[in-house]
């Protein structure tokens, strides 16, 4: 099977790209049959940060410093703006939503958590497949994942700690634990080990979003048995109609917390698009910021949200996200790569130039 290559010259397996499909199947798995994911809920929350934390390693073994660097300097305005809309779009609507729909105060921490992680490593996937700025992508993904371990606990504190105690130094070591320290190792492996590392960067995104897609439908299935009385009443409304049926989806608290992540995301993609408009990028950056913003690393919220936390309802929106994000990231991605960016047209009139 061919594999596509990404504008920094790495492969990509085309199997990676089915994460949306994955975790979608994982998650119908921990709906039907809950025990079925068992073994690996019975041993978290270890279980969840040991496999957060291979997951960034495996991120870190694929990254390249050079390559890394060479973005830096060349498109350093865009990074940044990106950077900077990450962690501020997201957080704040995270805490919008979470008012405007009234979610209960365990569901409003654990969208507020979502909202202020990094962007996650399935938003390169889906820049490559929107035809977007792939290093760009790349390299937001790493700065905002660096910046985590301040960002997402302080963010978290503000935001969220009118609902519960929030303790931002523990959050704040867990994420270098999990995700900083395993992606520098992986990255030093890289540089170290280059030879004995190319023999297994070929398999390293699918092993990622494998590991990714065992999480999120570990913690879906520990929330299956206290959602199920929610469930039953939406398909014996289901039975009456699809309007009632419609009507009762979004009347329950699963249907809440579906509502609020679909805002949640919607938001990410659109005003992170449009910021990046208004900034003056042009076509294929704009769509590397928007999918940046609007995908979240869904992983670790699921982590800190287990972790720290002891309500398990904290990690159902991180959980679910992994779903719903992921299926509405690969549909925009689908539709823009039908539509060729105009960088040439732009090119003309751009007025930044990084």
């Amino acid at each position: 099977m061919r594999r596509r290559k990404r504008r920094d010259g790495k492969c990509f397996p085309p199997a990676a790209s089915l994460y949306p499909l994955y975790v979608t199947a994982g998650g119908a798995i921990a709906c039907f049959r809950p025990s079925a994911f068992s073994w690996f809920v019975n041993g978290a929350p270890l279980s969840y940060s040991c496999s957060l934390g291979f997951i960034m390693l495996v991120m870190g073994v694929t990254l390249e410093l050079n390559d890394l660097l060479g973005v830096l300097r060349q498109k350093p305005f865009s990074v940044l703006f990106g950077c900077l809309a990450q962690y501020t779009i997201m957080p704040a609507f995270g805490a919008i939503v979470s008012r405007a729909l009234c979610l209960p105060a365990s569901l409003s921490v654990g969208l507020i958590l979502l909202a202020c992680c990094p962007g996650g490593t399935a938003s390169n996937v889906v820049t490559l497949i929107a035809r977007g700025d792939v290093p760009l992508s790349i390299v937001m993904t790493v700065c905002t994942t660096l910046a985590a371990v301040l960002l997402t606990p302080f963010l978290t504190k503000i935001l969220a700690g009118t609902y519960v105690p929030v303790d931002a130094a523990k959050l704040s070591l867990s994420t270098l634990q999990v995700v900083v320290i395993p992606t520098l190792i992986g990255s030093y492996m890289q540089s170290r080990f280059p030879s004995s590392v190319k023999l297994i960067t070929p398999f390293a995104p699918l092993l990622a979003v494998l590991a990714s897609s065992l999480l999120a439908s570990s913690v879906f299935s520990e929330n299956v048995v206290r959602l199920k009385s929610s469930i039953i009443d939406i398909s014996r409304s289901f039975d009456q109609g699809f309007l009632y049926g419609l009507h009762g989806i979004l009347s329950g608290e699963l249907g809440l917390v579906i509502l609020s992540i679909l805002l949640l995301h919607f938001v990410g993609f659109f005003v992170g698009y449009l910021a990046a408009a208004v900034g003056g990028f042009r076509e294929k950056q704009r769509r590397a910021i928007s999918i940046e913003v609007g995908m979240q690393n869904s992983s670790l919220g699921v982590v800190l949200a287990t972790s720290h936390f002891s309500s398990p309802m904290v990690a159902l929106p991180a959980a679910l996200s992994a779903v719903i994000m992921n299926i509405m990231g690969s549909t925009l991605g689908l539709i823009w790569r039908y539509i060729e960016p105009q960088n040439g047209k732009e090119a003309s009139t751009q007025t930044k130039a990084d």
